[in-house]
């Protein structure tokens, strides 16, 4: 019993421990950012009332909205285009760094550092160096995207094929099966769920991006979005704003239907 009650007393002492150190990096942080934490729960009252005499959306926006829904169907399609292609290449990139194929050490860590070198620069980041090359075009953009997607699909690929039991590509080995027929008659069927899993949740990902580099590649819907919160215009910005909500939440109710016919 008094066992017990010292393992409680312990785990009591870590808890607080670490509850006052979260307090003090929070003060430190605040003090050095000069932060004041009344001074923002304070604001909350005028915020509220800027953003309903501001932010919903009036007559003159809806009648814009045609054009944010072309803008929104265009971000939608190349997010979607965009995760099918860099899934294609990271799949079989990934076989590559898979222990279950077995090919050299060399190889697979050379895969490894290439797909955590792309999955580890943010999209933004693509954007911006890209733009040097290419300018602001959408073809920036799908770059931008694609090499991302590609990075955090490879490595996400690596771990579903790994997770592909050991005995089903033993049993195609002693058969005489080759590395293509055992990538098609034993990986792909066993991953597939995973993988798809996956690739839908990178579309639900890219859609919520691909707005932000709409805006620094002057596309799609986050073009428009840029382009009414400049001129001041926040009752269109906020449709823009509402309109990018509906599409997530359409994709990922999709996405939970896809995933419960195929899990």
């Amino acid at each position: 019993m008094e066992q017990t009650m010292d393992i409680f007393k312990r785990r009591k002492m870590t808890y607080t421990a670490v509850f006052l150190v979260f307090i003090a990096v929070f003060a430190g942080a605040s003090y050095v950012a000069d932060f004041r934490v009344v001074d923002g729960i304070l604001s909350f009252p005028a915020a509220i009332s800027w953003i309903a005499s501001n932010l919903i959306p009036d007559q003159a926006a809806l009648e814009r909205l045609p054009n944010i829904l072309d803008k929104l169907l265009e971000t939608a399609l190349v997010s979607v285009a965009v995760t099918v292609v860099a899934a294609i290449f990271a799949f079989f990139f990934s076989l590559l760094g898979s222990n279950i194929t077995k090919i050299h050490f060399a190889v697979k860590r050379i895969v490894r550092i290439i797909a955590a070198f792309f999955r580890n620069v943010p999209d933004v980041v693509w954007a911006m160096l890209l733009m040097f090359s290419f300018g602001q075009n959408i073809l920036t953009g799908f770059f931008a995207l694609f090499f991302t997607t590609f990075g955090l699909l490879t490595r996400a690929f690596i771990e579903t094929v790994d997770e592909v039991s050991s005995d089903c590509v033993e049993a195609l080995e002693a058969t005489g099966a080759n590395l293509i027929q055992m990538v098609f008659q034993g990986i792909i069927p066993s991953s597939l769920p995973g993988i798809i899993t996956w690739v839908l949740y990178m579309i639900e990902t890219n859609i919520r991006s691909s707005t932000l580099i709409g805006v620094l590649t002057a596309t799609g819907i986050g073009y428009l979005f840029d382009l009414y919160y400049k001129r001041l215009d926040f009752a269109s910005a906020s449709l823009v704003v509402l309109s990018i909500v509906v599409l997530v939440l359409v994709i990922e109710t999709i996405s939970n239907k896809l995933r419960e016919v195929i899990l």
